[in-house]
């Protein structure tokens, strides 16, 4: 089953990210390069993460679904962005402690939760990664689990996003897929919870399976958030399939 937590516990986790992208890029420096996102400076994570929260205000607020300004142009244009990033965390969380909760709006994963609680839970995911970002940036390397601060439910309920949300639609074979169909398990050692994907010519499917699956993925809940997210280097693998090296290939597309 779909895990979800309470609609405050997702507007808590943004502006904990927010508040860490803060701390972080004042630590890095605009132009500090970011390992996790190695295409990317400082500022442009700022200014990436800007953008995301005004666009997803406008989903929330019916004041347009259209991304209201580039990257670019915030690069290019916005003197403070620190003070920017505030600014628009600060609408986006207006928008959705104001909206009702049959919200009609736009969503896009699968097995997504009503419009409103999907606002604030993609947001929470998406600014808890990309403080992990901003404080690789400080860091200058990947952090480790407990160099984060996430919590383990939050990082659990990641996860469920991630697997059930992002990958199992769209018609995408994903990279992990050989030729051979195979299953495998995405198991927290910290937590009664795991996930049994199936890997076929076309998208990761999620199957209700009793018991362990081997091969399988383990590490903390948030070691295999991290990880999975592409953003940490501490999952485990047991199966011998070279899972690890394969999903390093695996992206998360948003159409």
């Amino acid at each position: 089953m779909p895990m979800r937590l309470a609609l405050e516990d997702y507007l808590g986790a943004i502006g904990m990210g927010v508040a860490e992208m803060l701390d972080a890029h004042a630590r890095a420096g605009a132009t500090a390069r970011v390992p996790t996102c190695p295409a990317w400076t400082a500022d442009q994570l700022l200014a990436h993460q800007s953008m995301v929260h005004r666009w997803a205000a406008g989903n929330v607020s019916g004041s347009g679904s259209g991304v209201p300004i580039t990257q670019t142009r915030i690069l290019a244009e916005v003197a403070d962005l620190r003070g920017y990033l505030r600014e628009g965390a600060d609408a986006l969380l207006a928008a959705i402690v104001g909206a009702d909760d049959d919200l009609r709006a736009m969503v896009f994963l699968k097995d997504a939760p009503p419009p409103r609680l999907f606002w604030a839970r993609r947001q929470a995911h998406e600014t808890t990664i990309h403080a992990v970002d901003a404080r690789a940036a400080a860091l200058g390397r990947v952090p480790t689990d407990a160099e984060v601060g996430i919590p383990t439910d939050l990082a659990l309920d990641g996860i469920d996003e991630l697997l059930r949300g992002f990958h199992t639609r769209g018609r995408r074979t994903s990279p992990l897929f050989d030729g051979t169909d195979f299953t495998f398990t995405v198991r927290p050692t910290d937590a009664a919870a795991s996930w049994t994907v199936q890997v076929r010519d076309g998208p990761l499917v999620l199957e209700d399976v009793a018991g362990p699956v081997e091969p399988a993925l383990t590490g903390t809940a948030v070691q295999l958030y991290l990880g999975l997210w592409n953003r940490g280097t501490q999952i485990v693998e047991a199966g011998g399939l070279g899972l690890l090296e394969r999903w390093r290939d695996v992206r998360v597309r948003w159409s």
